[in-house]
């Protein structure tokens, strides 16, 4: 049965635009109609951009037609989180406090996947500032999972990802701070890579937690996630803490295989909670790596169980700092009052969720007189020893694995009241961001218990990309995953 357009991934779909077989307009009209489909069940998009995407395959086209030579994505659909902002167009990070911001800049990361030639489908839901691990604290309501309506797609980039998991896009962009993007790739079934912190500009990124946040991937094969970094990575002089290292070709050694890689499972993981049936897809994982040639061993990671205490100190911290801007003055919500000092009280109560109100006011409290050192101080102090930890690992093995997260994806409203419980979904992941590495979440399957996708997570060393993208690559072909979620069948 022949495919529908938006049923082919990146590079087979740029592959064909500069093979004269389509136009970026046809491939871009496919995914728009896929949208209108899908759409109003999924709930991926906060602000839809047809329109201009539709202006941005033209614009492809003609230049193809002038004889310009395109990227190796160019006309292939994309979409935005959105709390990457956009010249002209709505960024709201999901929060009712910028329910009409409309930025006058673009980041660095918009505007290179811009100049890379993908048109622009629209910006997606996401929790209220990245602030979330289901996108049900989206102020403007919650996304679903394309394998489950019922079931949540994770967070914060869920919108990124069930997009790219239902059709609606071909590749995305998310942010990740502690898993955000690896534990809704895991959970929708697609691939999402955390990149090197500095390696992608935040420039243009609304901030949630400076030290940890970074751009990366959501798409459906390793492939499209190597050339959609290759895009986006590269120093910029607009970010402080963007490194200036050259960018390698991370797709130039895809197909190397990974005989002799040393592989380490990470010890602490079988102890974290991790589902039965996470454990069996992960170990079905693990064998096939070592049919692949891999010599794959147990790692101790002795700090890895703190991860989330430190995790929820430090970010909220940070949060509470970056938050302080929306006080209703420069941009953004105003809840007008007698003084200045009510109408920023009234202006944030409204503005901000219960989430993110939660999270300000933790890391508030971490932050004051008297609890700096007992705390905050003290979760760098041993988020120092975390990557340490990571620093001996590496010394024998070349990248670690673990699940992507230890439950396939819940139901809905299953975890909203219990917040430890919501934030232990992220137990997996928020380790590497702490140890500022790389890290992928691959598909490995569907549970046995309830159909839903597993993820495997690859981990490496701060520019270790190369060889993740290799042994990410080496996997996904030969598990040779090709399950599509329920919605895929409408039409």
């Amino acid at each position: 049965m022949t495919k529908k357009l938006w049923e082919h991934t990146g590079h087979e779909l740029a592959g064909m635009v500069a093979a004269g077989d389509v136009s970026a307009v046809e491939v871009t009209d496919s995914v728009i109609v896929r949208m209108e489909q899908v759409e109003p069940d999924v709930h991926a998009y906060l602000t839809p951009t047809a329109e201009r995407a539709r202006a941005d395959a033209r614009r492809i086209d003609h230049a193809k037609a002038a004889g310009e030579r395109l990227g190796p994505l160019a006309g292939v659909p994309m979409t935005l989180k959105d709390i990457i902002c956009t010249e002209g167009v709505r960024t709201s990070a999901a929060s009712k406090i910028l329910q009409n911001y409309i930025p006058p800049y673009s980041a660095t990361v918009a505007e290179r996947m811009a100049a890379a030639g993908l048109p622009l489908l629209g910006k997606t839901n996401l929790d209220e500032f990245a602030m979330g691990s289901s996108t049900e604290n989206s102020a403007y309501g919650p996304t679903c999972n394309p394998w489950d309506l019922g079931r949540v797609p994770g967070g914060s980039s869920g919108g990124s990802a069930a997009a790219v998991a239902a059709g609606q896009a071909v590749v995305g962009l998310g942010t990740d701070t502690g898993g955000s993007i690896r534990q809704p790739a895991g959970l929708c079934g697609v691939v999402g890579l955390k990149p090197t912190y500095g390696l992608v500009s935040r420039y243009g990124l609304i901030a949630f937690a400076s030290s940890l946040d970074q751009a990366g991937p959501i798409t459906r094969d390793v492939r499209d996630a190597a050339l959609v970094l290759q895009t986006i990575a590269g120093h910029d002089p607009k970010d402080s803490t963007s490194l200036p290292n050259p960018v390698p070709d991370y797709s130039a050694k895809l197909d190397e295989g990974i005989d002799g890689l040393k592989i380490g499972v990470v010890k602490q993981i079988s102890l974290q909670g991790v589902s039965e049936a996470v454990q069996t897809r992960f170990r079905e994982a693990v064998s096939i790596l070592e049919k692949l040639g891999a010599q794959v061993g147990e790692v101790s990671l002795p700090t890895f169980d703190y991860g989330i205490d430190i995790y929820y100190l430090i970010a909220p911290s940070e949060a509470s700092s970056n938050l302080a801007r929306y006080e209703g003055v420069r941009f953004g919500l105003r809840i007008d009052a007698p003084d200045v000092l009510s109408m920023n009280s009234r202006t944030r109560a409204a503005g901000f969720g219960a989430e993110v109100k939660r999270r300000i006011m933790l890391g508030t409290y971490c932050l004051s007189a008297g609890y700096y050192d007992a705390y905050y101080l003290k979760a760098q102090k041993a988020r120092t020893l975390i990557r340490e930890d990571f620093d001996r690992a590496y010394k024998d093995f070349d990248l670690l694995i673990s699940p992507s997260s230890p439950t396939t994806a819940f139901a809905m409203g299953e975890k909203l009241q219990d917040p430890l419980t919501m934030y232990l979904s992220d137990v997996c992941n928020v380790p590497t961001s702490l140890a500022g590495a790389a890290a992928m979440s691959v598909p490995c399957g569907v549970s046995d218990e309830d159909g839903m996708p597993v993820g495997i997570q690859f981990m490496v060393p701060a520019l270790g990309e190369v060889t993740m993208l290799k042994a990410a690559y080496a996997f996904e072909q030969e598990l040779a995953f090709d399950a599509k979620p329920p919605i895929w069948s409408a039409s």
